[in-house]
């Protein structure tokens, strides 16, 4: 044999054979359309995968055509005929469509939808149907080999490849989702479809990709099966999902942060506000706390920490590990149930401007608020108000801008001049002191360096 080819055959040994599985796995697939309705003349399609993959409008490069539309694709998980799939696939369709393996074409009703998880579940009139076995997320390594079996464009049954790239990420559009990133090549109409390991189990929903392009870049992420059974299993009982809710908002503890608090590394989620009468308000939680541990996981990130509360059951009782003024202690709460109208529970990420400038000085003016400053700022008492930020001073390296008001510095809750000038004196001989800031009506921890 050629060198070449014995190099070639070298390297893929012990690659996967993914034939086998294909032929078992792939008649608990199933695509998913929406019939099209004439309105005033018109076709009107459901074209939410058009602006959530390619943020184009359909109708610039895409003719209306008459008939069913292939949007997405799902999976089988009852012989009784339960699917699951994503919100986006049917969010506002006027007739489901599910085409099985066998080219049978049935009608779907709608049981329930999650948006915050992007799920889905529908129901179709058939008995005996062959079922996805469902795995666990939990036990994926990174480097795995995962395959995805669904509909991209409209190609019933495509099969793509690829590894598990990452685990636990968090994007900005579904903080309750802590995603599954893969390099599987993942498209327009996989959406909805399962990711499967090599065992032949469902361990994901593929949900969405990244790009700049609009195509296929090599980054895909798929939604772990065990939130979408949880999800699932939810709306068959109720029609409704239940999360946990804390009830604080967090942010980011960056190098800066973490050296003002006296922390040898950044991890944790810094509590930048606790919401009135809410769970983590009972429990003592304040305002500075460093979450560090939500039951017996690390919280190794702010974005980790939605995921880990979404996950609680209302009523449990969840030890915290919480760092306060240099002190580790042991908080219990008794986790509280998201309502439909709670918002995000991170505060806006803050761009890293830490670079030490050359003449090292505060540069900072304030002034004590007045009563229709506080008004127009929704600050109700205490605080200071920042009027002027010198380019190049230490203020400014920390991001402090015109129009922030300073609440407390170093921990100490400061309400005018005077009481903010003898914050920073008894902060002086400290590298860094964290400042707590309200900004366009959020709250949000910046790391000033004390001159000397």
């Amino acid at each position: 044999m050629a060198p070449a080819l014995l190099l070639l055959a070298a390297c893929t040994r012990g690659l996967p054979d993914f034939t086998g599985l294909v032929g078992d796995l792939s008649p608990v697939v199933v695509n998913i359309s929406t019939a099209a309705v004439l309105v005033d003349g018109e076709t009107r399609r459901n074209d939410s995968w058009f602006e959530r993959f390619f943020g184009l409008d359909p109708g610039q490069d895409q003719a209306p055509q008459p008939g069913a539309q292939s949007l997405g694709s799902g999976f089988i998980i009852s012989e009784d005929g339960f699917i699951l799939t994503n919100y986006h696939v049917v969010a506002g369709a006027d007739e489901i469509v599910v085409r099985l393996s066998d080219r049978r074409q049935l009608v779907a009703r709608l049981v329930g939808t999650d948006q915050r998880s992007d799920l889905a579940l529908i129901k179709i009139d058939a008995e005996g149907l062959p079922t996805a076995d469902i795995g666990s997320a939990d036990d994926l390594k990174v480097g795995e080999w995962v395959l995805a079996i669904g509909s991209p464009f409209g190609f019933d049954y495509s099969v793509t490849a690829g590894i598990v790239s990452a685990k636990n990420r968090s994007l900005a559009t579904e903080q309750y989702v802590p995603f599954i990133q893969t390099d599987v090549a993942i498209n327009p109409g996989n959406s909805g479809g399962p990711l499967f390991n090599l065992d032949g189990e469902v361990v994901g929903v593929n949900s969405q990709i990244y790009s700049d392009s609009g195509g296929y870049q090599g980054v895909s992420f798929a939604i772990p099966v065990d939130d979408a059974m949880r999800v699932a299993n939810q709306l068959r009982r109720t029609g409704i999902v239940v999360r946990g809710w804390l009830g604080v908002v967090v942010q980011e503890v960056d190098r800066a942060l973490a050296r003002s608090f006296g922390m040898r590394r950044p991890e944790g989620a810094l509590v930048s506000r606790v919401v009135p009468n809410s769970p983590a308000a009972e429990a003592g939680l304040q305002v500075g706390d460093v979450i560090l541990q939500f039951g017996k996981r690390e919280v190794g990130t702010s974005r980790s920490l939605p995921h880990m509360v979404g996950r609680a059951e209302p009523g449990e009782r969840i030890p915290l590990r919480v760092l306060r003024d240099g002190e580790r202690l042991k908080i219990t709460v008794r986790i509280g149930a998201l309502e439909t109208d709670e918002r995000a529970s991170l505060a806006p990420a803050q761009p890293d401007q830490r670079a030490r400038p050359a003449a090292f000085e505060l540069g900072l003016s304030i002034s004590d608020l007045t009563r229709s400053q506080r008004a127009q700022l929704g600050v109700e008492q205490g605080g200071v108000l920042v009027t002027d930020v010198r380019p190049g001073s230490a203020s400014a390296v920390a991001g402090l801008m015109p129009g922030d008001v300073v609440m407390s510095v170093g921990q100490q809750p400061v309400d005018s001049r005077t009481s903010f000038r003898e914050a920073l004196l008894a902060s002086r001989g400290e590298q860094s002191v964290p400042l707590l800031i309200q900004r366009r009506g959020s709250a949000l921890f910046l790391a000033l360096d004390v001159p000397g």
